[in-house]
């Protein structure tokens, strides 16, 4: 028999919407929050940081159908994706695999956490490291193939690989010091209500 969601879980996974929304776009309102490097500068973005958090404390289940809400907010023309964009359009942009790993993103990282009988730090490490990676394996393939075909620039996947490599850092330095973080994060939410589905491997 399928579970369904309860109220406070559907509560907690519509805050999450809004934070992807809100890391979606953090750049735009703090713009210092850039990392300048020699070719250029690269916006700090939430997103993935947030698509992992979802799954490890939503689970996988609610983790993943959270992002789907976020991204069907954003097709519908709600300006929620990066710099504020919206619509079926952006789905087909180089950005757009990225967007869709979310799903997986949050899938796996709650997966591995479910799977686990008592999360410490390393099963948290592994499993946002592992997020991380869905986010990267899918996105970038994508990105490459978006531009070949869509916008008929020729790019290699070497060569985009390499053009995401400021990107993956930024998002390594802040997905694993989060992880480092979150039996502190976890632990203060459970106090606050003991509902949270941190590893439910129920779901």
């Amino acid at each position: 028999m399928k579970r369904k969601f309860s109220p406070s879980e559907l509560t907690l996974g519509s805050v999450f919407v809004v934070l992807l929304m809100i890391g979606a776009n953090i750049a735009i309102w703090f713009p210092f929050l850039k990392i300048t490097y020699g070719a250029g500068s690269v916006p700090l973005s939430l997103q993935t940081f947030f698509a992992i958090l979802a799954g490890i404390i939503l689970g996988r289940k609610l983790g993943s159908f959270t992002v789907i809400v976020y991204l069907l907010i954003g097709a519908a023309g709600v300006p929620v994706f990066a710099e504020m964009s919206s619509g079926l359009q952006t789905f087909i942009y180089p950005t757009g695999g990225f967007l869709f790993s979310f799903i997986a993103v949050a899938w796996v990282t709650g997966y591995i956490v479910e799977k686990s009988q008592n999360p410490n730090i390393k099963i948290y490490l592994a499993a946002t490291f592992a997020g991380l990676m869905a986010n990267y394996l899918i996105g970038t393939p994508f990105m490459v193939a978006s531009t070949n075909l869509v916008f008929e620039v020729p790019l290699t996947l070497t060569q985009g690989a390499i053009a995401m490599l400021p990107f993956f850092i930024k998002d390594f330095v802040i997905t694993m010091g989060a992880a480092i973080l979150l039996p502190k994060i976890l632990g203060r939410l459970s106090v606050v209500n003991s509902s949270i589905p941190t590893h439910n491997t129920s779901q």
